[in-house]
Protein backbone atom coordinates (compact mmCIF):
# COMPACT_ATOMS: atom_id res chain seq x y z
CA UNK A 1 0.00 0.00 0.00
CA UNK A 2 1.32 3.42 -0.97
CA UNK A 3 2.07 5.44 2.17
CA UNK A 4 -0.50 8.16 2.83
CA UNK A 5 0.42 11.46 4.47
CA UNK A 6 -1.90 13.90 6.22
CA UNK A 7 -2.22 17.47 4.96
CA UNK A 8 0.19 18.63 7.67
CA UNK A 9 2.71 15.88 6.90
CA UNK A 10 2.50 16.53 3.16
CA UNK A 11 2.97 20.26 3.72
CA UNK A 12 6.19 19.67 5.66
CA UNK A 13 7.38 16.94 3.30
CA UNK A 14 7.49 19.17 0.19
CA UNK A 15 7.85 22.53 2.01
CA UNK A 16 4.62 23.94 0.63
CA UNK A 17 1.85 25.59 2.66
CA UNK A 18 -1.34 23.74 3.52
CA UNK A 19 -3.25 26.42 1.63
CA UNK A 20 -1.22 25.65 -1.51
CA UNK A 21 -1.95 21.93 -1.20
CA UNK A 22 -5.67 22.58 -0.73
CA UNK A 23 -5.69 24.85 -3.77
CA UNK A 24 -3.86 22.28 -5.90
CA UNK A 25 -6.41 19.66 -4.82
CA UNK A 26 -9.32 21.94 -5.76
CA UNK A 27 -7.66 22.79 -9.09
CA UNK A 28 -6.91 19.15 -9.86
CA UNK A 29 -3.13 19.66 -9.92
CA UNK A 30 -2.48 17.33 -6.98
CA UNK A 31 -5.48 15.26 -5.99
CA UNK A 32 -5.86 14.13 -2.42
CA UNK A 33 -7.76 11.04 -1.37
CA UNK A 34 -10.29 11.37 1.43
CA UNK A 35 -10.21 9.51 4.71
CA UNK A 36 -13.61 7.72 4.80
CA UNK A 37 -14.59 8.57 8.38
CA UNK A 38 -13.31 12.14 8.77
CA UNK A 39 -13.18 13.21 5.10
CA UNK A 40 -9.70 14.66 5.78
CA UNK A 41 -7.31 15.04 2.86
CA UNK A 42 -4.59 12.37 2.53
CA UNK A 43 -1.76 12.44 -0.01
CA UNK A 44 0.14 9.60 -1.65
CA UNK A 45 3.84 9.91 -0.87
CA UNK A 46 4.70 8.74 -4.40
CA UNK A 47 2.61 11.61 -5.85
CA UNK A 48 4.47 14.08 -3.67
CA UNK A 49 7.84 12.64 -4.68
CA UNK A 50 6.88 13.06 -8.32
CA UNK A 51 5.66 16.59 -7.69
CA UNK A 52 8.74 17.52 -5.65
CA UNK A 53 11.01 16.26 -8.39
CA UNK A 54 8.98 18.12 -10.97
CA UNK A 55 9.29 21.42 -9.15
CA UNK A 56 12.98 21.12 -8.39
CA UNK A 57 15.23 20.47 -11.36
CA UNK A 58 18.78 20.36 -10.05
CA UNK A 59 20.15 21.01 -13.54
CA UNK A 60 18.02 24.12 -14.02
CA UNK A 61 19.95 27.12 -15.29
CA UNK A 62 19.97 29.84 -12.64
CA UNK A 63 18.82 33.19 -14.01
CA UNK A 64 18.58 35.04 -10.68
CA UNK A 65 21.38 36.94 -8.95
CA UNK A 66 21.11 39.27 -5.98
CA UNK A 67 24.81 40.17 -6.06
CA UNK A 68 25.56 43.88 -6.01
CA UNK A 69 28.86 45.68 -5.44
CA UNK A 70 28.93 48.25 -2.61
CA UNK A 71 29.61 51.77 -3.92
CA UNK A 72 30.93 52.84 -0.52
CA UNK A 73 32.23 51.27 2.70
CA UNK A 74 29.05 50.33 4.55
CA UNK A 75 28.94 49.53 8.26
CA UNK A 76 26.61 47.47 10.43
CA UNK A 77 25.93 47.08 14.15
CA UNK A 78 24.59 43.64 14.97
CA UNK A 79 22.58 42.98 18.13
CA UNK A 80 21.89 39.48 19.51
CA UNK A 81 24.67 38.34 17.18
CA UNK A 82 24.98 34.75 18.42
CA UNK A 83 27.69 32.74 16.68
CA UNK A 84 27.77 35.14 13.74
CA UNK A 85 25.63 33.57 11.01
CA UNK A 86 24.03 36.87 9.99
CA UNK A 87 27.26 38.82 10.60
CA UNK A 88 29.32 36.50 8.36
CA UNK A 89 26.61 36.73 5.71
CA UNK A 90 26.65 40.54 5.90
CA UNK A 91 30.45 40.49 5.69
CA UNK A 92 30.29 38.33 2.56
CA UNK A 93 27.91 40.89 1.05
CA UNK A 94 30.42 43.68 1.70
CA UNK A 95 29.15 45.19 4.96
CA UNK A 96 31.66 45.82 7.77
CA UNK A 97 30.65 44.95 11.34
CA UNK A 98 31.69 47.80 13.65
CA UNK A 99 30.08 46.35 16.81
CA UNK A 100 28.37 43.11 17.79
CA UNK A 101 26.52 42.35 21.00
CA UNK A 102 25.43 39.12 22.63
CA UNK A 103 24.84 37.99 26.20
CA UNK A 104 26.10 34.42 25.65
CA UNK A 105 29.78 34.14 26.59
CA UNK A 106 30.47 31.18 24.29
CA UNK A 107 28.91 32.89 21.29
CA UNK A 108 31.02 35.98 22.03
CA UNK A 109 34.12 33.79 22.30
CA UNK A 110 33.27 32.28 18.91
CA UNK A 111 33.06 35.78 17.39
CA UNK A 112 36.37 36.86 18.95
CA UNK A 113 38.21 33.68 17.96
CA UNK A 114 37.20 33.98 14.32
CA UNK A 115 37.36 37.77 13.94
CA UNK A 116 39.83 39.24 16.47
CA UNK A 117 39.33 42.68 14.90
CA UNK A 118 35.58 42.75 15.56
CA UNK A 119 34.34 44.90 18.45
CA UNK A 120 32.43 42.27 20.46
CA UNK A 121 30.33 43.72 23.28
CA UNK A 122 29.66 40.84 25.67
CA UNK A 123 26.83 41.16 28.16
CA UNK A 124 23.26 42.31 28.62
CA UNK A 125 22.39 44.81 25.88
CA UNK A 126 20.83 47.08 28.54
CA UNK A 127 24.39 47.82 29.75
CA UNK A 128 25.54 49.32 26.45
CA UNK A 129 25.08 52.81 25.04
CA UNK A 130 25.37 53.23 21.26
CA UNK A 131 25.08 57.02 20.94
CA UNK A 132 28.72 57.24 19.83
CA UNK A 133 27.62 55.65 16.56
CA UNK A 134 24.84 58.21 15.89
CA UNK A 135 24.67 58.99 12.15
CA UNK A 136 27.89 56.99 11.60
CA UNK A 137 26.48 53.52 10.88
CA UNK A 138 24.44 52.42 7.84
CA UNK A 139 22.39 49.55 9.28
CA UNK A 140 21.42 48.06 12.64
CA UNK A 141 20.47 44.38 12.56
CA UNK A 142 19.22 42.07 15.26
CA UNK A 143 17.60 38.70 15.82
CA UNK A 144 15.66 39.77 18.89
CA UNK A 145 13.69 37.07 20.75
CA UNK A 146 9.91 37.12 20.38
CA UNK A 147 8.39 38.45 23.61
CA UNK A 148 4.93 39.63 24.56
CA UNK A 149 4.36 43.28 25.43
CA UNK A 150 2.25 45.13 27.93
CA UNK A 151 -0.49 46.69 25.77
CA UNK A 152 -1.26 50.12 27.19
CA UNK A 153 -3.89 51.92 25.15
CA UNK A 154 -4.74 51.23 21.55
CA UNK A 155 -1.33 52.01 20.09
CA UNK A 156 1.68 50.32 21.61
CA UNK A 157 4.50 52.81 22.19
CA UNK A 158 8.19 52.40 22.96
CA UNK A 159 7.69 52.77 26.71
CA UNK A 160 5.12 49.95 26.76
CA UNK A 161 7.81 47.60 25.47
CA UNK A 162 10.25 48.29 28.32
CA UNK A 163 11.77 45.14 29.72
CA UNK A 164 11.61 43.33 26.38
CA UNK A 165 14.54 42.81 24.05
CA UNK A 166 12.66 44.41 21.17
CA UNK A 167 12.64 47.60 23.28
CA UNK A 168 16.45 47.40 23.37
CA UNK A 169 16.60 46.82 19.60
CA UNK A 170 14.40 49.90 19.03
CA UNK A 171 16.42 51.92 21.56
CA UNK A 172 19.66 51.20 19.71
CA UNK A 173 18.06 52.05 16.35
CA UNK A 174 16.88 55.35 17.83
CA UNK A 175 20.34 56.09 19.27
CA UNK A 176 22.21 55.24 16.05
CA UNK A 177 19.67 56.64 13.53
CA UNK A 178 20.77 54.44 10.57
CA UNK A 179 19.11 54.76 7.13
CA UNK A 180 17.77 51.20 7.51
CA UNK A 181 17.30 48.59 10.25
CA UNK A 182 16.67 44.86 9.90
CA UNK A 183 15.12 42.61 12.51
CA UNK A 184 14.76 38.86 12.07
CA UNK A 185 12.69 36.34 13.95
CA UNK A 186 10.84 33.06 13.68
CA UNK A 187 7.76 32.71 11.48
CA UNK A 188 5.67 32.31 14.64
CA UNK A 189 5.95 36.06 15.27
CA UNK A 190 3.22 36.50 12.64
CA UNK A 191 0.67 34.81 14.89
CA UNK A 192 2.18 35.62 18.31
CA UNK A 193 -0.55 37.12 20.50
CA UNK A 194 -2.83 36.96 17.44
CA UNK A 195 -0.47 39.23 15.52
CA UNK A 196 -0.55 41.98 18.15
CA UNK A 197 3.13 41.55 19.06
CA UNK A 198 4.23 42.18 15.46
CA UNK A 199 1.84 45.13 15.13
CA UNK A 200 3.29 46.50 18.35
CA UNK A 201 6.80 46.28 16.95
CA UNK A 202 5.70 48.05 13.77
CA UNK A 203 4.06 50.87 15.74
CA UNK A 204 7.20 51.30 17.87
CA UNK A 205 9.42 51.60 14.78
CA UNK A 206 6.90 54.10 13.39
CA UNK A 207 7.15 56.11 16.61
CA UNK A 208 10.95 56.35 16.41
CA UNK A 209 10.87 57.46 12.78
CA UNK A 210 10.90 54.33 10.61
CA UNK A 211 8.45 53.07 8.02
CA UNK A 212 8.18 49.28 8.07
CA UNK A 213 8.30 47.49 4.73
CA UNK A 214 5.57 44.80 4.36
CA UNK A 215 6.87 41.89 6.42
CA UNK A 216 8.00 38.77 4.59
CA UNK A 217 8.97 35.26 5.67
CA UNK A 218 11.99 34.10 3.66
CA UNK A 219 12.47 30.38 3.05
CA UNK A 220 16.17 29.53 3.37
CA UNK A 221 15.96 26.85 0.66
CA UNK A 222 15.36 29.64 -1.88
CA UNK A 223 18.64 31.35 -0.91
CA UNK A 224 21.29 28.67 -1.42
CA UNK A 225 20.74 27.03 1.96
CA UNK A 226 20.23 23.21 2.00
CA UNK A 227 17.70 23.44 4.83
CA UNK A 228 13.94 24.00 5.18
CA UNK A 229 14.30 26.93 7.54
CA UNK A 230 12.16 30.06 7.58
CA UNK A 231 12.96 33.51 8.97
CA UNK A 232 10.64 36.47 9.32
CA UNK A 233 12.34 39.70 8.22
CA UNK A 234 11.29 43.07 9.64
CA UNK A 235 12.72 46.01 7.67
CA UNK A 236 12.51 49.63 8.81
CA UNK A 237 13.44 52.52 6.49
CA UNK A 238 14.02 55.96 8.00
CA UNK A 239 11.08 58.23 7.18
CA UNK A 240 13.15 60.93 5.50
CA UNK A 241 14.29 58.40 2.85
CA UNK A 242 12.01 57.92 -0.15
CA UNK A 243 13.62 54.76 -1.55
CA UNK A 244 11.97 51.37 -1.84
CA UNK A 245 13.61 48.42 -0.14
CA UNK A 246 13.33 45.19 -2.14
CA UNK A 247 13.72 41.77 -0.55
CA UNK A 248 16.28 39.47 -2.18
CA UNK A 249 14.88 37.51 -5.12
CA UNK A 250 14.52 33.74 -4.54
CA UNK A 251 16.77 31.39 -6.51
CA UNK A 252 15.43 28.50 -8.58
CA UNK A 253 18.12 26.02 -7.57
CA UNK A 254 17.32 24.08 -4.41
CA UNK A 255 20.29 22.51 -2.63
CA UNK A 256 19.97 19.23 -0.74
CA UNK A 257 21.83 17.39 2.01
CA UNK A 258 24.28 15.88 -0.46
CA UNK A 259 25.20 19.41 -1.60
CA UNK A 260 25.76 20.36 2.03
CA UNK A 261 28.00 17.48 3.07
CA UNK A 262 29.75 16.48 -0.16
CA UNK A 263 32.03 18.25 -2.61
CA UNK A 264 30.00 20.10 -5.24
CA UNK A 265 28.58 23.47 -6.21
CA UNK A 266 27.98 24.60 -2.63
CA UNK A 267 31.29 23.51 -1.05
CA UNK A 268 34.63 22.72 -2.67
CA UNK A 269 35.33 19.65 -0.51
CA UNK A 270 33.60 16.97 1.54
CA UNK A 271 32.58 17.99 5.06
CA UNK A 272 35.54 17.86 7.50
CA UNK A 273 35.52 15.20 10.22
CA UNK A 274 34.48 16.45 13.65
CA UNK A 275 32.98 15.49 16.97
CA UNK A 276 29.28 14.95 17.46
CA UNK A 277 26.61 13.53 19.73
CA UNK A 278 25.84 9.82 19.84
CA UNK A 279 22.62 7.87 20.23
CA UNK A 280 22.11 5.35 23.04
CA UNK A 281 22.08 1.69 21.94
CA UNK A 282 18.28 1.45 22.33
CA UNK A 283 17.73 4.35 19.96
CA UNK A 284 20.21 3.00 17.40
CA UNK A 285 18.28 -0.29 17.29
CA UNK A 286 15.10 1.62 16.40
CA UNK A 287 16.56 4.13 13.95
CA UNK A 288 18.47 1.38 12.13
CA UNK A 289 15.04 0.30 10.84
CA UNK A 290 14.15 3.73 9.40
CA UNK A 291 15.03 4.34 5.71
CA UNK A 292 16.33 7.66 4.33
CA UNK A 293 13.48 10.24 4.23
CA UNK A 294 11.53 7.95 6.58
CA UNK A 295 10.26 8.45 10.12
CA UNK A 296 8.44 6.56 12.89
CA UNK A 297 5.59 5.43 10.63
CA UNK A 298 8.14 3.35 8.68
CA UNK A 299 8.81 1.21 11.74
CA UNK A 300 7.06 -2.14 12.34
CA UNK A 301 3.79 -1.53 14.17
CA UNK A 302 4.86 -3.14 17.46
CA UNK A 303 8.04 -1.02 17.54
CA UNK A 304 6.03 2.10 16.63
CA UNK A 305 3.81 1.59 19.66
CA UNK A 306 6.72 0.89 22.01
CA UNK A 307 8.85 3.80 20.74
CA UNK A 308 6.02 6.35 20.64
CA UNK A 309 4.45 5.37 23.94
CA UNK A 310 1.31 7.37 24.78
CA UNK A 311 1.78 9.74 21.84
CA UNK A 312 1.10 6.86 19.41
CA UNK A 313 -2.64 7.40 19.88
CA UNK A 314 -2.54 11.21 19.73
CA UNK A 315 -3.37 13.21 16.60
CA UNK A 316 -0.95 15.17 14.44
CA UNK A 317 1.73 14.04 12.05
CA UNK A 318 4.72 14.05 14.43
CA UNK A 319 6.90 13.75 11.32
CA UNK A 320 10.04 14.79 13.21
CA UNK A 321 10.06 11.69 15.40
CA UNK A 322 12.59 9.00 14.37
CA UNK A 323 13.26 11.06 11.23
CA UNK A 324 16.15 10.12 8.95
CA UNK A 325 17.08 12.76 6.37
CA UNK A 326 17.60 11.73 2.72
CA UNK A 327 20.59 12.74 0.62
CA UNK A 328 18.38 14.16 -2.14
CA UNK A 329 16.28 16.49 0.04
CA UNK A 330 17.05 19.68 1.97
CA UNK A 331 17.51 19.05 5.69
CA UNK A 332 14.66 19.88 8.03
CA UNK A 333 15.21 22.91 10.29
CA UNK A 334 18.10 22.30 12.67
CA UNK A 335 17.42 22.79 16.36
CA UNK A 336 19.75 23.64 19.25
CA UNK A 337 20.16 19.95 20.09
CA UNK A 338 20.78 17.33 17.38
CA UNK A 339 18.90 14.46 19.01
CA UNK A 340 15.60 15.65 20.46
CA UNK A 341 12.79 13.13 20.15
CA UNK A 342 10.29 15.49 18.47
CA UNK A 343 12.84 16.92 16.01
CA UNK A 344 15.09 14.00 15.09
CA UNK A 345 17.61 14.64 12.32
CA UNK A 346 19.38 11.33 11.69
CA UNK A 347 22.22 10.99 9.16
CA UNK A 348 21.10 9.36 5.86
CA UNK A 349 23.47 6.36 6.00
CA UNK A 350 24.94 6.15 9.50
CA UNK A 351 22.65 5.85 12.50
CA UNK A 352 23.83 8.92 14.37
CA UNK A 353 23.05 12.64 14.70
CA UNK A 354 24.84 15.10 12.45
CA UNK A 355 28.28 16.13 13.70
CA UNK A 356 29.17 19.72 14.61
CA UNK A 357 30.77 20.38 11.19
CA UNK A 358 27.82 18.77 9.40
CA UNK A 359 25.49 21.01 11.39
CA UNK A 360 27.60 24.03 10.40
CA UNK A 361 27.56 23.01 6.71
CA UNK A 362 23.76 22.73 6.72
CA UNK A 363 23.70 26.29 8.10
CA UNK A 364 26.25 27.26 5.36
CA UNK A 365 28.98 28.35 7.77
CA UNK A 366 32.43 28.21 6.18
CA UNK A 367 34.54 25.25 7.30
CA UNK A 368 37.12 27.51 8.94
CA UNK A 369 34.53 29.12 11.26
CA UNK A 370 35.24 27.49 14.62
CA UNK A 371 32.77 27.37 17.50
CA UNK A 372 33.79 27.83 21.15
CA UNK A 373 32.63 25.86 24.18
CA UNK A 374 31.45 22.29 24.76
CA UNK A 375 29.91 20.17 22.00
CA UNK A 376 26.46 21.00 23.40
CA UNK A 377 27.29 24.73 23.33
CA UNK A 378 28.51 24.45 19.73
CA UNK A 379 25.30 22.72 18.60
CA UNK A 380 23.28 25.41 20.39
CA UNK A 381 25.15 28.25 18.68
CA UNK A 382 24.79 26.70 15.23
CA UNK A 383 21.14 25.76 15.72
CA UNK A 384 20.27 29.32 16.79
CA UNK A 385 22.07 30.97 13.88
CA UNK A 386 20.73 32.64 10.76
CA UNK A 387 22.04 30.58 7.82
CA UNK A 388 25.09 32.40 6.45
CA UNK A 389 23.95 32.28 2.82
CA UNK A 390 20.53 33.69 3.74
CA UNK A 391 22.32 36.49 5.62
CA UNK A 392 24.46 37.17 2.55
CA UNK A 393 21.45 37.52 0.25
CA UNK A 394 19.73 39.86 2.73
CA UNK A 395 23.06 41.72 2.87
CA UNK A 396 23.00 42.22 -0.90
CA UNK A 397 19.50 43.70 -0.64
CA UNK A 398 20.79 46.17 1.98
CA UNK A 399 23.78 47.12 -0.19
CA UNK A 400 21.44 47.73 -3.13
CA UNK A 401 19.28 50.00 -0.96
CA UNK A 402 22.29 51.90 0.44
CA UNK A 403 23.81 52.36 -3.03
CA UNK A 404 20.60 54.05 -4.18
CA UNK A 405 20.36 56.11 -0.99
CA UNK A 406 23.89 57.51 -1.16
CA UNK A 407 23.64 58.04 -4.91
CA UNK A 408 20.52 60.19 -4.44
CA UNK A 409 21.84 62.03 -1.39
CA UNK A 410 25.05 63.19 -3.10
CA UNK A 411 25.27 66.96 -3.47
CA UNK A 412 24.36 67.96 -7.06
Amino acid sequence: MDELLTLSEASEYISKSKETLRRWDNEGKLLAVREPMSNYRLYKKSDLDTLFGGFIDLKIKETVSNYVEPNHKYSVIELFAGAGGLAVGMEKAGLKCVALNDVDKWACQTLRNNRPNWNVLEGDIKQFDFTEYKDKVDVVTGGFPCQAFSYAGKKLGLNDARGTLFYEFARVVKEVNPPICIGENVRGLLSHENGKTLQGMISILDEIGYNVVPVQVLKAIHYNVPQKRERLILVGVRKDIDIQYDYPKPYKRIYNLSDALKKGDLFSSDVPKSEGSKYPKSKIEVLDLVPPKGYWRDLPLDIQKEFMGGSFHLGGGKTGIARRIGWDEPCLTLTCSPAQKQTERCHPEETRPFTVREYARIQTFPDDWQFAGSIAQQYKQIGNAVPVNLGKEVGYSIVKFLNEYYNLSKPK
